[in-house]
């Protein structure tokens, strides 16, 4: 292992900002990890860098968790246990799956990041969340270095929500996941009208053809990381009470809702930084993506800080219109 120093975090991150760590670790197996550990030093883990905005320099050791492998450990009854180390890229690990005909994570393709974060944020798109399939998930205590099993349930998942953001934040490090998909050739979730519009000439779709499907939706939609800077969707969809959620459809009854209960609707964060007027707006190096208002990109060297200050401009200007606190996906340092 080889510690580097004043390293730049440009291509470690998927908005491309040019930050410095102090010092620089990637590590490969769980024991370089523990060594790491077992030096007391102040760490900042650091998996695929897509769900993170950097504004300042990193004063602390970031240590990549570059912990990679595919095991396949049961299969029985039209399902399979398949478990992904952290490090391997969500959407390879995506595609490598639909390859042995494992169904389940089909309509999470595209996603940026690695296996490792997918449960901290319970990544979801189209109809589906990543703990649907999740079975469990193995993790190491930063303070005793003990690898602990946690299920489902202890999960604790909730809308891009996990225990991980919550009580359990920065004490584990996820080592890896555990997903029971299914082999079933026709077990498919096509619900989601744009599926449904981009399938609609394939009669009995596989898991390839919903894949396929939903990358061309996201390539339509979304920018490219690699081409232009960003972290995906910025802001969460917000959850709003019948009461609040009336109000904005008297004014705008196109309004995309989602109904969670009887007393609460999720509506689309897009949708409302659209109609605050930021959709495809520029500020400097920085700005709001032309086809996707809840993505913020980078157009060249913007700096986080002014990305964060695009955020906080349009958490303002939603609460001002239509009284919503809009809630950041993303994690900012």
């Amino acid at each position: 292992m080889k510690y580097l120093s004043n390293f730049s975090l440009k291509n470690h991150n998927t908005f491309g900002i040019d930050i410095k760590a102090d010092k620089f670790i990637s590590v490969s197996s769980v024991q370089q990890l523990k060594k790491v550990l077992q030096q007391n030093l102040d760490i900042f883990l650091l998996g695929g860098g897509s769900n993170i905005l950097l504004t300042k320099d990193i004063p602390q050791t970031v240590v990549h968790l570059n912990l990679k492998g595919i095991i396949v450990n049961n299969k029985a009854n039209n399902s399979v246990e398949v478990t992904a180390y952290a490090g391997e890229n969500w959407h390879e690990f995506v595609l490598w799956c639909i390859e042995q005909n494992y169904g389940g994570l089909e309509n999470l393709s595209l996603i940026p990041g690695n296996v490792g974060t997918c449960p901290i944020q319970n990544i979801g798109a189209y109809g589906f969340e990543v703990k649907d399939t999740i079975l469990h998930l193995e993790a190491l205590n930063k303070n005793t270095l003990e690898i602990h099993k946690f299920t489902n349930k202890e999960c604790e998942f909730g809308y891009r929500n996990s225990v991980f953001k919550n009580q359990l934040k920065d004490k584990y490090v996820i080592l890896s996941v555990t997903f029971q998909l299914t082999t079933q050739k026709h077990h498919t979730n096509t619900s989601y009208g744009v599926i449904q519009e981009e399938l609609k000439k394939i009669p009995n779709p596989t898991i390839k053809n919903i894949s396929n499907a939903i990358v061309a939706i996201r390539n339509r939609k979304l920018p490219n990381p690699k081409e232009i800077g960003n972290s995906g969707s910025f802001f969460k969809n917000p959850i709003i009470s019948l009461e609040v959620f009336n109000k904005i459809k008297q004014q705008y009854p196109e309004v995309p809702s989602y109904p969670v209960s009887d007393t609460e609707i999720k509506i689309a964060a897009g949708w409302l930084i659209e109609k605050a007027g930021f959709k495809g707006k520029s500020f400097g190096n920085a700005g709001v993506h032309n086809q996707q208002a809840l993505v913020l990109v980078n157009y060249g060297n913007a700096t986080g800080k002014e990305i964060y200050k695009i955020a906080t401009e349009i958490q303002a200007k939603i609460y001002s219109d239509f009284t919503i606190n809009l809630e950041i996906e993303v994690n900012v340092f």
